[in-house]
């Protein structure tokens, strides 16, 4: 089951900015609507980014996955905050969320190393 999440979160990354030349309306407002709904408000960044976790893991999402634990540890969460995270997402989704709270907390140990 083990993943690389640096590697896809690298590669999305390049997926992302090609797509971007080939649509690139949709892409500048899918950006702008990720910025603007992630930027610290009366919630922080760092809470944004881990709601986003949580649903990406009860929607199943494995780019979604990386890219949130990422962004997550980057805007200051601890660890025990995305293992919280998941822990409501499993609440919310069950069994499936089981599954890929697993993935979550992978992808968390990968990039724990790299920010580290």
């Amino acid at each position: 089951m083990i993943k690389d999440y640096s590697k896809n979160y690298n590669d999305l990354t390049k997926l992302m900015k090609e797509m971007g030349t080939k649509i690139p309306s949709t892409m500048k407002a899918f950006n702008a609507l990720h910025k603007a709904s992630t930027e610290d408000g009366v919630l922080t960044t760092k809470t944004k980014e881990l709601i986003a976790l949580g649903i990406a893991i009860t929607v199943r999402c494995d780019g979604c996955i990386a890219f949130h634990v990422k962004d997550a540890l980057s805007s200051g969460a601890s660890s025990e905050e995305v293992m919280e995270t998941i822990g409501v997402a499993i609440m919310m989704g069950g069994g499936p969320s089981v599954v890929y709270g697993c993935e979550a907390m992978e992808a968390l140990s990968q990039f724990a190393v790299l920010e580290s």
